[in-house]
């Protein structure tokens, strides 16, 4: 049984890297040969499963501990809490100790800073560093090759939502719903920007509304993610007669699922990112997507594309691309397909682990 000590472990894609489970969801259908070990708790937790920032990454805590004990450190997210010097101490940590380190590289650009100089220095410690490394597209991964000469392997996306959940039918509905959903305003987000384009393309549609979604935390003082700003210029549309404003809390899980099951496409205003597990979870339930051309998006799975960039925006575009979505429906993907793509996806980490280890000793 290989060990691995993942950054993050509790993280639904890490999960999903394990072979598929039966219906109580503890035995694997397969003979499985990957223990995903649980995410040591940090040193304060402030809202129930932190695992941020993660012990795993501080060389001094590793070096301290006696009863943490892996075959393969495993990083995926997490990175940003520490300097390019204290990662650079955490692989010489590793490497001292004959570990072997992959890492998967999810953001080339991380989405929740608009300078990405920091994620690129902490990358430049990481992917030199990494006995293997794995992306999800194929456009990543020759990025990767041009900056670092570093060969990644590349495995899809898996999926994201519950493959129960995939079987239910989505509900019926009288007409073409355009989501836009604003979230929280993280950085590489820009829904103000699309939401005139999104307008005008459900008008020049027979059937089609538009529903805006927006966190209660952009209008909350005590908030980090507090912004009145554009907060109240995404309200005005409430005076839109043909636009639904919604403000709620973020959805958990099981009312994410209900509502990208109630929305027809969904349209993803970023400005700058490189993956999305929010798209893979569209394709689970069936509902299509429109994605700014920024990142790999129209690599990692079939969208709609327009144009949109840090300093750019193309309107015509999105109204295209909106009609696009309209004419051509996107059925799910069926949970076989994503169940049978998830075991082949454990295989080739179980196989990667089992490659490192081996050149380690």
């Amino acid at each position: 049984m290989i060990r691995v000590a993942s950054v993050p472990s509790s993280h639904a894609y890490v999960q999903h890297l394990l072979p598929v489970r039966s219906g109580s969801e503890r035995e694997p259908l397969s003979a499985g040969s990957v223990q995903l070990l649980p995410d040591p708790a940090p040193v304060r937790v402030d809202v129930p499963g932190q695992w941020w920032p993660p012990r795993l990454l501080d060389a001094r805590w590793l070096a301290e501990q006696t009863d943490v004990h892996f075959d393969v450190l495993h990083v995926h997210f997490g990175f940003e809490s520490f300097a390019p010097e204290e990662l650079t101490r955490t692989v010489d940590h590793l490497h001292g100790r004959r570990l072997p380190l992959v890492l998967t590289v999810h953001d080339l650009h991380n989405p929740h800073f608009t300078d990405n100089v920091q994620h690129l220095r902490q990358l430049d410690v990481l992917v030199r560093a990494a006995d293997a490394v794995i992306t999800l597209t194929s456009g990543a991964a020759a990025w990767i090759h041009d900056r670092w000469g570093v060969r990644s392997t590349v495995v899809g996306h898996p999926h994201v939502v519950p493959l129960d959940r995939m079987d239910r039918p989505r509900p019926p509905s009288e007409s073409f719903v355009i989501g836009v959903h604003a979230k929280n305003l993280r950085s590489n987000m820009d829904p103000l920007a699309v939401m005139d384009a999104v307008v005008e393309a459900a008008r020049s549609l027979p059937d089609a509304t538009v529903r805006l979604d927006i966190d209660e935390d952009v209008f909350e003082h005590s908030s980090h993610w507090y912004n009145p700003t554009i907060g109240a210029k995404l309200l005005d549309y409430t005076s839109f007669p043909d636009v639904d404003v919604r403000v709620h809390g973020r959805f958990d899980d099981d009312a994410l699922w209900d509502y990208l099951s109630a929305i027809d496409v969904s349209v993803l205003p970023y400005r700058f990112g490189t993956h999305s597990g929010w798209l893979e979870a569209c394709r689970d339930l069936g509902t299509a997507v429109v994605a700014s051309d920024c990142g790999y998006y129209a690599d990692q799975a079939r969208v709609h594309s327009f144009r949109m960039g840090v300093d750019s925006f193309d309107p015509a575009t999105l109204v295209a691309a909106l009609r696009a979505s309209h004419a051509d429906r996107t059925p799910a993907v069926d949970s076989g397909t994503r169940a049978q793509q998830r075991q082949r996806i454990a295989e080739t980490h179980a196989e990667i682990y089992r490659a490192v280890i081996k050149e380690m000793r």
